[in-house]
């Protein structure tokens, strides 16, 4: 009788539990859109003859290549030719990211072992009507490593993707160096380009405007720790109104203060390590101390910088020069660490 009596109980405190606890999150779906976007079938394929990719049909057979086929993009209803070029025929734009010899080296194997080159380069008309591919030099490179005389291309008519390396790049990952001097050469060709253009209407192709920043800084002292100043950065740097070619001389005075505050923060770092300091987080510790925005949190939809960008380095140069080498505690750097590792 006690026995049923238990097993009672456990059976009314299983069914509790089942009712009251949490339903299970679901991972992985994502909701689709609401309406339907985009052409229908028919209307894709577009004949070889037609006007608006006559000029890519011309340029491509100039080039010593063959087209192969031509549609309309399903999303933006754009012109795209499918096309065979001369790996000659083709080069990176010229504001791209350095090449990686051993990331090029490692695509041709893996390319090689499948026997087969699936990913098309996208490919616009550049200038003096040269090919240009944004986001596409490893692979170009690694067609070189296997001597191929011909690659696949998707030619577009739309000059302005050749701006557009941050969004289409995806075949190796950018680090900050990386995605800032691919940002300054971009603004520095359109500055010569289009000389009356401003600054803030490149939002799209420069990402971000720190990055601007941060690539005439990288040009200068390729060795810069951008991470240590990118937050402060992001918090205090702004598209400017003015013509990129004005904005980039104000920006050339902007990179030269921080790495005189980057010297100072250096010499401080030194003196830390000479008294026993010795965590890797000495930099990220010393820049945050000195960093006059580091409590400011932006409430939300506010695009306002807490300063402006050349008062925030007047402070931040300010403060480090009369850095207190004494005030610094082990237990500061403990927590530097602890909150550098939660971000990793």
């Amino acid at each position: 009788m006690a026995a049923a009596k238990a097993k009672a109980r456990a059976k009314t405190k299983s069914t509790r539990t089942r009712k009251t606890s949490p339903l299970k999150r679901t991972r992985g779906r994502l909701a689709p859109g609401a309406t339907a976007r985009g052409l229908d079938a028919a209307q894709v394929a577009i004949p070889m003859d037609s006007a608006e990719i006559a000029d890519v049909v011309a340029l491509v057979r100039s080039a010593g290549g063959a087209t192969i086929g031509a549609y309309l993009d399903p999303l933006g209803g754009r012109p795209l030719v499918l096309a065979s070029l001369p790996l000659s025929a083709v080069q990176p734009t010229p504001f791209q990211r350095d090449l990686s010899p051993t990331h090029a080296k490692r695509l041709a194997l893996k390319i090689d072992e499948a026997a087969v080159f699936l990913d098309p380069l996208i490919v616009v008309r550049g200038e003096d009507g040269r090919l240009w591919t944004p986001n596409g030099r490893h692979r170009l490179a690694a067609g070189k490593v296997l001597g191929l005389k011909q690659i696949t291309a998707l030619i577009s008519p739309d000059e302005t993707l050749a701006y557009r390396i941050l969004a289409l790049n995806t075949e190796k990952a950018h680090n900050l160096r990386d995605r800032s001097l691919e940002v300054i050469r971009m603004a520095r060709s359109l500055a010569k380009r289009h000389a009356t253009s401003k600054e803030a209407e490149y939002r799209a192709e420069f990402e971000s405007p720190e990055l601007v920043t941060l690539g005439i800084v990288y040009e200068k002292s390729s060795r810069f720790a951008g991470g240590a100043y990118s937050s402060f950065l992001k918090k205090v740097d702004r598209f400017s109104e003015r013509t990129l070619a004005a904005s980039l001389r104000e920006r050339e005075g902007y990179a030269s203060r921080l790495l005189e505050i980057d010297a100072r923060a250096k010499k401080i770092i030194e003196t830390l390590q000479k008294r026993g300091f010795k965590s890797p987080y000495l930099r990220s510790y010393v820049v945050a101390r000195i960093n006059p925005v580091r409590f400011h949190k932006s409430k939300k939809g506010d695009t306002k910088p807490p300063m402006p960008l050349p008062q925030a380095l007047t402070r931040m140069a300010a403060a480090a020069k009369n850095f207190k080498v004494e005030s610094v505690s082990s237990t500061e750097l403990a927590w530097v660490a602890v909150g550098a590792g939660a971000q990793e």
